[in-house]
């Protein structure tokens, strides 16, 4: 674990300008036109607003909060600040005001980089209380032109640039010197955690943890300066720095930034990227989708797919049992990937990748092993920010429905007395920022505690069965995984989420929320009229339709830890109402909080409820909803 890595972030710029000065370092979509910057001008436009930083009086050891969405700007103001030996610190755009008001407290931060009006408007509507921020910067002008000379400290993106040239003419030059003094332990980025239990703590990673991370996820799976990456999930989540700043800077591959996030999809099939890395909630997401336009499409579609879909699974099969698929095999599965695969995968924007991947979470076994079907080679990852996004990955050649691959190079992992998952490794984070007691709970004599059980298999891979603070016990003594069931029982195209319940209970019990869009369209294909998410979630119809995918769901799962009760909730679960972390993990004690009226009553032999609560929008306007639920009982 001695191995340094002699170089940083803002290093590699300056290299990958030296040496790829005219390949393209970044592509944003404006216009509808794909609009590329070489690694040249990148270097320039960092350079010139590091420049600027300097003139406005930031340098080493000065934090930087960049809030927005994905933007090239995003990536040259980060590696400006950390170019000057100051620590880039990104918060995700729909953030309610009052979490990012306390990361702003807490960092003392003088400088914040804001996209827009929206994320403006929501800094300034707390900026009395932070006497330490001087400057807002902001680089999409649209709604901003009358604000400047009303609110102090306010400036455009540009105008930091031009003041950079200003004061050094020679930019590139002057941040090639600063970027030569900057150290490999230097802390480089403040991560958010996802914060499942409370406000998030910030995790700090110096440029080592960030580059020997990347360096050994290269190793274990390889990355090209040919490449092509959409970053269209929020560069704050520690899997995209990994991907889309460090690993772009390592190796020199292009990122592509969609136009506006709900273009992304559409965006990502004209790039054709060669590497794909998102959190399971997106890969189960693109699955509902494809089941979903299923059930719309010809009847000559339906057949094909209804008909190839199996093949596709029983090669796939196959495959993770470690057995050659046998000649026929191959055939039926060479017509079904000409049939249908190869044009499906296209259709995705998956038609050129080489390596795809997922992590941050669970990914339920059925997701996966669909998109092995298809043809969409999909790995685990395993890891954490505090371990710079990554300790595990599925191997070439050796992935399983189960488990999440073996350590990477440099990366020891074991497991404890008590089942809890530990990793030690160059990319193990420096601490919480301002946070001592949490470092000392979550480092150890150089052991990151994961908090998650797990195990090793017979093949040496990782399992991570749940949260060890999540896995539960019947009041039987059975043990089972909510995530695991959760997974389970998501992999329907007509749910969005799922609560599960139990912890010392007789039986398993459920909370669920429908997939808006698609349980529309399957209602508006029978004639079955709603106005709201609520009154959809109500009807008979959607009941019964619920409980068949339940009851298919149970008959994969051991009788003791079947679906007994169920409910459809009247609301997604949101974010903003603090029932999901930011990354869509739930908040297991928020849920039990707020709705542990409906839990008493789905252990009784309550039928329907009459549940209040609060809904809380993005601009913090709160207001109560209340609505009758009806409990669903499964088996006796």
């Amino acid at each position: 674990m001695t191995k340094r890595y002699k170089t940083t972030l803002p290093k590699l710029l300056v290299r990958q300008a030296g040496e790829r000065a005219d390949k393209p370092a970044l592509r944003e979509k404006e216009w509808g036109v794909w609009q590329a910057v070489s690694w040249r001008d990148s270097l320039r436009i960092t350079a010139e607003f590091a420049c600027g930083l300097d003139a406005l009086g930031l340098g080493r050891g000065d934090i930087v909060i960049l809030i927005g969405d994905n933007r090239p700007e995003w990536i040259w103001a980060e590696l400006a600040i950390q170019g000057l030996g100051g620590v880039a610190l990104g918060l995700y755009q729909d953030s309610p005001a009052d979490e990012i008001e306390y990361i702003f407290a807490l960092t003392e931060c003088r400088l914040v980089v804001a996209e827009d009006q929206e994320q403006v408007d929501k800094i300034l509507s707390f900026r009395g209380n932070l006497p330490h921020l001087e400057h807002i910067v902001y680089h999409d002008t649209r709604g901003l032109a009358a604000y400047e000379e009303s609110v102090p400290g306010l400036i455009d993106f540009k105008a930091v640039r031009r003041l950079g040239r200003e004061r050094h003419a020679d930019a590139a030059d002057r941040y090639a010197l600063w970027a030569g003094s900057t150290r490999e332990t230097d802390p480089a980025l403040i991560a958010t955690t996802s914060g499942t239990t409370g406000r998030p703590k910030l995790a700090m990673l110096s440029h080592a943890n960030l580059l020997s991370m990347a360096h050994n996820l290269g190793l274990a799976d390889p990355k090209h300066p040919t490449d092509e990456f959409v970053s269209f999930l929020p560069l704050a989540w520690m899997g995209e720095q990994m991907m889309a700043v460090a690993s772009a800077l390592m190796f020199g591959f292009c990122v592509n930034f969609p136009e506006e996030p709900d273009t992304a999809r559409a965006d990502s099939r004209e790039i054709g990227p060669h590497l794909v890395f998102s959190p399971p909630r997106v890969w189960e997401s693109v699955a509902a989708k494809v089941r979903g336009d299923i059930m719309e499409t010809t009847p000559l579609k339906r057949f094909l797919y209804n008909r190839l879909l199996p093949i596709g699974y029983e090669y796939a099969d196959a495959l993770f049992e470690g057995r050659e698929p046998g000649p026929w095999l191959k055939f039926k599965y060479f017509i079904a990937d000409q049939g249908l695969f190869r044009a499906l995968r296209d259709r995705l924007g998956f038609s050129r990748m080489r390596s795809a991947t997922t992590g941050g979470a669970a990914l339920g076994p059925d997701t996966f092993r669909f998109f092995h079907a298809l043809g969409v080679k999909l790995k685990q990852i395993y890891g954490q920010t505090e371990i710079a996004g990554i300790s595990c990955i599925h191997q070439e050649g050796a992935v399983d429905f189960t488990s999440v691959g073996a350590p990477i190079p440099e990366t020891e992992v074991r497991i404890t007395d008590t089942g809890e998952i530990i990793s030690r490794s160059p990319a193990v984070f420096l601490g919480y920022y301002r946070n001592e007691e949490a470092t000392r709970e979550t480092l150890r004599d150089g052991w990151l505690l994961s908090g998650d059980a797990g195990y090793f298999d017979d093949n040496g891979r990782l399992v991570v069965i749940d949260r060890l603070k999540d896995v539960m016990l019947l009041k039987d003594g059975t043990r089972f995984s909510p995530q695991f069931l959760e997974n389970k029982v998501k992999f329907s195209p007509y749910l969005r989420e799922a609560v599960i319940l139990g912890n010392g209970r007789d039986c398993i019990a459920a909370i669920l929320c429908i997939d808006m869009d698609i349980v529309g369209h399957w209602a508006e294909s029978r004639m079955i009229t709603y106005t709201t998410y609520q009154d959809l979630a109500a009807k008979d119809e959607v009941y019964a339709l619920i409980r068949d995918e339940v009851a298919r769901t149970n008959e994969m799962l051991p009788k003791e830890t079947r679906i007994r009760r169920f409910c459809l909730l009247y609301k997604e679960l949101d974010a903003d109402d603090g029932e999901l972390t930011r990354t869509r993990k739930v908040r297991r004690s928020t849920i039990g909080e707020r709705y542990g009226q409906l839990i008493e009553a789905l252990y009784t032999d309550v039928c329907v409820l009459n549940l209040q609560t609060e809904i809380t929008y993005q601009d913090g306007r709160v207001r109560e909803m209340c609505g009758t639920i009806r409990i669903e009982d499964m088996e006796a």
